[in-house]
């Protein structure tokens, strides 16, 4: 299981919105992520910024898979009008690089 660290950054006075679309995400978009790979995805906000915590089976696979998927657009169509800069999941980044941990270090 891959752990990712992503960052994206919200556009400004879009918090709410953001926040009410992850209130609950669609269904489907669940079974989407489940069938890609991810066990779990977590969300942080700093002021614009997001950070996303990505357990996977496959980080690049679980992208591949989703950049086509009509579900996962139609979720691209809703959030990233929100954000800074859209996510196409065309690229072929490994999230922020990891620099230590202490369970790597023991």
């Amino acid at each position: 299981m891959q752990r990712i660290l992503s960052r994206t950054r919200l556009r400004a006075g879009q918090e709410a919105a953001y926040a009410d679309a992850h209130a609950a995400i669609p269904p489907a978009l669940v079974e989407r992520l489940r069938a890609a790979g991810v066990a779990n995805w977590s969300i942080w906000r700093d002021g614009q910024d997001l950070v996303h915590l990505i357990e996977v089976e496959d980080y690049r696979a679980m992208r591949r898979s989703l950049a086509g998927d009509p579900v996962n657009a139609a979720w691209q169509d809703v959030i990233n009008p929100l954000l800074e800069a859209d996510d196409d999941y065309s690229g072929n980044d490994d999230g922020i690089p990891l620099v230590w941990t202490l369970e790597g270090q023991a």
